[in-house]
């Protein structure tokens, strides 16, 4: 979808620029006669609310194409503004984690990607089909968000004063995209946890999976049992939780944490060498290829269980014993290899960059030159759990570094928050509740650069505990006195 063509089309509707809340918008009959280029609107009805608080709306159900599936809401009582939400894992369903923003009077969208499949941790889809690949790579997005916003336009007959992306996990992938090769969609952006290095991901996720698994035949049992998780997690809090100054169960910055498995009471040596791999991440004879789970991160066993270790017997009928083998394999499978029954306990990584070469042309957002967003004075804001068992902390930190190094006015458009006692996308023993969307506004529309935010944890409906949080490379320190569940206990350091 070529911008110029919806420009036009929205000439014909007399667009101009929203600048208020709006209610002038066309009939739904006009809406349900609208036409783009390769474009099909499936469905369109009012949407009356059911719940308090909830914003009556249009339901907008819709393809592009032959295969992308989009879902657009368009509010009654509209806030001139544009917000798109990412999806999870491989997608194959119509998602959009900024749904709910309709009921704060934002136009908002999400899409399949693509294809259409379930489960997410499944990639059968992408055999044999480069058209499926590229689509969730990186073109869904970006033709579902020019589509968005020509529907939007000519519905209300008014432009998207802002626009605005945010995604988690594979979401955050999304919006890493955006701001690499589309930097004109999204005034401002947020990459939550991002999926952003498909291939150096699927390697240390395969790099785990030879070391807990190494004979396919036998998924049922892994030598990192629970309770040498717990073991571990005991180890960690005991040498590591005071380090900042405050023994409360969640470590402020591991990063500077100082850790040694071979003190930790109770691993057999099978069990911390398995660790090490879990620790360490993909490497061969040239170097790193992508980074581990953070050592001094709290290890939340179940979590651990369900996304690194195994076995989850729910997984047992798609052969995997765990997120992060169903993953791993699945990208190398089907949209590396191409290879249905590749064996992952056989794989060398000697080659692996020529071997992912394709496959990164289209999957990665690697690219630490952010040139384009920072000439249309575009944000983005990246922020990863340091307890994260999906996806490790360390790899959204390296691609900082690097556009710091490419930048070093970086800070200026793009920042990174590392939020401690999170795991994938929210939860875990820290505080990690942020309303991102409002952070990212307020850069955006009133320049106000995120210096310092206050994360949240609620427990049965009341705050638990708020913690700041500080642009990288800055973190939280206990002052030494005062309420620890509160923010104003603690302070920036760099």
């Amino acid at each position: 979808m070529k911008q110029l063509v919806l420009v036009s089309l929205l000439a014909g509707w007399g667009v101009a620029v929203a600048g208020a809340e709006s209610t002038n918008h066309l009939a739904l009959e006009e809406l349900k006669q609208l036409r783009l280029p390769e474009v099909r609107l499936d469905s369109v009805r009012q949407v009356t609310p059911e719940r308090k608080g909830a914003a009556a709306h249009v339901e907008v159900k819709g393809t592009i194409g032959e295969h992308i599936r989009f879902e657009l809401l368009l509010p009654d009582q509209w806030n001139g503004k544009f917000a798109m939400g990412g999806g999870g894992g491989f997608v194959g369903t119509i998602q959009n984690s900024e749904r709910d923003s309709v009921n704060k009077g934002y136009a908002t969208v999400g899409t399949d990607t693509g294809h259409q499949f379930e489960p997410g941790y499944l990639a059968t889809w992408a055999l044999d089909n480069l058209e499926a690949k590229v689509n969730f790579g990186y073109l869904a997005i970006h033709r579902t968000a020019e589509v968005a916003k020509g529907l939007i336009g000519a519905y209300y007959r008014a432009e998207p004063a802002r626009s605005y992306f945010l995604g988690c996990s594979r979401g955050g992938g999304q919006a890493m995209m955006e701001a690499q090769r589309f930097p004109q969609d999204f005034d401002g952006i947020v990459a939550g946890a991002p999926a952003f290095h498909w291939t150096g991901i699927a390697a240390t996720m395969v790099t785990i999976a030879q070391a807990l698994y190494p004979n396919p035949d036998q998924l049922e049992h892994t030598v990192l049992t629970k309770e040498a998780l717990q073991k571990l997690q005991a180890g960690i809090l005991e040498q590591c939780d005071a380090q900042d100054g405050l023994k409360d169960g969640v470590i402020q910055d591991p990063a500077s944490a100082h850790f040694d498995l071979s003190k930790v009471e109770g691993l057999t040596e099978e069990q911390c060498k398995a660790l090490e791999v879990i620790l360490q991440g993909s490497r061969n004879e040239k170097g790193p290829i992508y980074p581990g789970f953070a050592p001094m991160a709290e290890c939340v066993p179940d979590q651990w269980i369900a996304w690194i270790t195994g076995p989850v017997p729910a997984f047992a009928k798609d052969h995997a014993p765990d997120l992060t083998f169903a993953f791993g394999t699945q990208i190398f499978k089907y949209l590396i290899f191409n290879q249905p029954d590749w064996d992952y306990s056989k794989y060398k990584f000697a080659n692996f960059e020529q071997d992912s070469r394709l496959a990164a042309s289209f999957l990665n957002a690697t690219n630490p030159d952010l040139g384009g967003l920072r000439a249309r004075k575009g944000k983005l804001l990246i922020w990863h759990g340091w307890a994260d068992t999906a996806l490790p902390a360390q790899g959204s930190i390296d691609y900082y570094q690097q556009v710091l190094a490419h930048d070093p006015k970086a800070a200026d458009y793009c920042r990174l928050f590392l939020v401690p006692g999170c795991l994938h996308c929210g939860g875990g023993p820290g505080a990690a509740e942020v309303d991102w969307l409002s952070v990212i506004v307020d850069w955006v529309e009133k320049n106000k650069a995120p210096e310092k935010l206050v994360a949240t944890k609620h427990e049965n409906g009341k705050v638990a505990m708020t913690r700041p949080l500080f642009p990288y490379p800055g973190h939280a320190v206990f002052k030494g006195s005062g309420d620890p569940n509160s923010a104003d206990s603690f302070e920036l350091k760099q």
